[in-house]
């Protein structure tokens, strides 16, 4: 299991092993339709710490760096972030990310079709990408983030969700499908479930159920589910799971070489070479997506403390 790396001083918590976690936990329950997450990664390092990483979000995020610098490695090629707002499409595989300086980010994480409730952006239009825009206000006028670079976590977390309260007072927006959001559970509770099953258990054609996923999640029924698996199983080489799951998930392929072929398809290297190296800022991808899986399946309460907890 890796180890932190040198100068990197983990703020909002950490593994046993000691690599750095975010804090991230369920929204208030007012904004628990649109928001599935609320995540500030508070990571100190020193100005010339260099990292080579990666992420790989089932969601799309509303990002602020709060310094440092980051290149993306997008499907509309390499973009350069610096102390800015940006909205983080779902990803359809792993994202190569370079960084420089401090690691720490404030992130909300959306529901599958909130964005289109709240700003009029679909899911199909981002997959991938990187769009510059701050519906909340957490850049102030200055062209700095509105959060304290002394402030804790937990501080950041409340000023974040206060923001995104005062969004959606004033633009009422309705709750995103129904569909979607069924489907995203499915796909933490069974992501082998077929999607003609789902669809046909939800009284609703095959066809209405690839319309509806593809506009909400980017991607198709099938692509989906095996983006949760891969997931799931990434998390687990990266010790974030419940080791009562283990067996499941590497159960959920037919045999070895079907378990490689998925993994490299979402990941780009075998799963001996994805152990073989540290995924600091995967990492704390993973582990937002493993702690709220595990809460929204009621196996966990929120705020209890996680089997990967230091």
């Amino acid at each position: 299991m890796s180890k932190k790396p040198t100068g990197v001083e983990p703020r909002s918590g950490m593994t046993r092993s000691g690599m750095p976690l975010s804090f991230n936990r369920a929204p208030a329950p007012d904004l628990d339709p649109w928001i599935a997450r609320i995540v500030v990664a508070k990571v100190d390092a020193p100005s010339d710490f260099e990292l080579t990483c990666g992420i790989c979000n089932d969601i799309a995020f509303q990002r602020v760096l709060l310094g440092g610098e980051w290149i993306a490695h997008t499907a509309e090629g390499p973009v350069n972030v610096g102390e800015e707002a940006i909205l983080l499409g779902p990803h359809s595989r792993h994202m190569a990310v370079q960084c420089k300086g401090t690691l720490s980010t404030v992130n909300v994480g959306f529901r599958p079709g909130a964005k289109r409730q709240l700003f009029g952006i679909t899911a199909a239009e981002i997959v991938d990408r990187i769009v510059r825009v701050d519906k909340f206000e957490l850049v102030g006028d200055d062209g700095k983030p509105i959060f304290d670079p002394d402030g804790e976590a937990i501080e950041w977390a409340q000023q974040l969700e206060e923001k995104v309260r005062e969004y959606v007072r004033k633009h009422d927006p309705l709750p995103p499908d129904p569909i979607s959001s069924a489907f995203e559970l499915a796909s933490f509770a069974d992501p082998n479930i077929a999607p003609g099953d789902f669809a046909e258990s939800h009284n609703i054609s095959l066809r209405q159920l690839e319309r509806v996923v593809r506009r909400d999640f980017g991607l198709t029924p099938k692509t989906v589910l095996r983006r949760a698996r891969a997931l799931d199983l990434a998390a687990q080489m990266l010790g974030l799971s419940d080791e009562r799951e283990e067996e499941e998930f590497l159960l959920r392929y037919f045999d070895q070489s079907h378990l490689i072929r998925e993994f490299q398809a979402f990941f780009g290297i075998t799963p001996q070479a994805f152990r073989s190296s540290e995924r600091l800022l995967l990492t704390i991808n993973l582990e937002t997506r493993a702690a709220r899986r595990l809460e929204e399946l009621h196996r966990i309460k929120p705020g209890q403390k996680r089997p990967w907890q230091k």
